[in-house]
């Protein structure tokens, strides 16, 4: 299962991971951690974790908003790091479905 990391920070007071994937249901996978004295500063908690899944179906949708030709996996995951990598990720990536009508499932537990 390759990964893709959209971002990734290690400071002595935080970590953050953002990472998407392909799983073995063919859903498509934001998978993002934090963690640290900053987490804990701001909810009350050292760790927070976020994610999305986007069902099979929906990712067909993402291919052609972001051009990415032969629904090539591998290429749609480079594709979005290109366009929504970074510290926003989760949030660019959330705005873009969300405008664009992409169905997905958002969780996040601290």
């Amino acid at each position: 299962m390759e990964r893709v990391t959209l971002f990734k920070m290690d400071n002595p007071d935080i970590k953050i991971s953002m990472e998407i994937y392909f799983n073995e249901q063919d859903q498509l996978i934001f998978d993002g951690y934090d963690i640290g004295k900053r987490v804990e500063d701001c909810w009350g908690d050292s760790d927070y974790e976020y994610t999305y899944t986007i069902e099979p179906n929906e990712v067909q949708k993402l291919f052609a908003l972001l051009e990415v030709p032969n629904f090539n996996k591998h290429a749609l995951l480079l594709e979005i790091k290109k366009r929504f990598g970074g510290n926003s990720a989760y949030s660019r990536f959330g705005d873009f479905m969300s405008a664009n009508n992409i169905d997905f499932t958002g969780f996040t537990w601290t």
